[in-house]
């Protein structure tokens, strides 16, 4: 498997310093950074869960999905889905800033962005690679997360490698 083939994997225990600075696992930045990228986007995913996606595969992601809407805005097929419409406006306008890493590896977490991760500084975050992303947990929602979720594990697993 070739590098850029490698699922971002693992799970880190790290504390938020006093200035909302995080230190991203070099084993997961290295990862997420594989193509020679270095510019980033925090996503807001979940209450209590950021995620952070190398620029350039979120950007494709996001254009292909905006174009399909747009175009349907303009052959009017969604003439009667406004309040949907403006949500997905509303979300988007919220939902995802661009970041860098500092030298060291630490990811400031900008304003708005910290709020709905619900971590002060000196806190504790679970930093965990989501195959694709990284993802950055609030613990208590990444138990809960977990709780309801690893029972599927199996079948997620079979499903997805069969």
């Amino acid at each position: 498997m070739s590098n850029a083939d490698e699922m971002i994997l693992g799970e880190f225990t790290r504390t938020l310093d006093e200035r909302h600075r995080l230190s991203v696992p070099k084993e997961l930045s290295t990862q997420l950074a594989r193509d020679g990228d270095e510019r980033f986007v925090l996503a807001k995913e979940r209450a209590g869960c950021l995620s952070l996606w190398c620029e350039n595969t979120w950007t494709t992601q996001l254009e292909q999905g905006v174009d399909l809407v747009r175009r349907k805005i303009q052959a009017g097929k969604l003439n009667n889905r406004v309040a949907d419409v403006q949500l997905l406006g509303r979300l988007l306008s919220t939902r995802h800033r661009s970041v860098q890493l500092s030298g060291h590896g630490r990811l400031l977490i900008p304003e708005g962005f910290r709020e709905f991760l619900g971590v002060e500084p000196g806190g504790t975050v679970m930093v965990v690679g989501a195959a694709v992303c990284i993802e950055i947990w609030r613990p208590d929602a990444w138990l809960d997360y977990l709780r309801e979720q690893m029972p599927d594990f199996r079948r997620v697993f079979e499903d997805l490698a069969g």
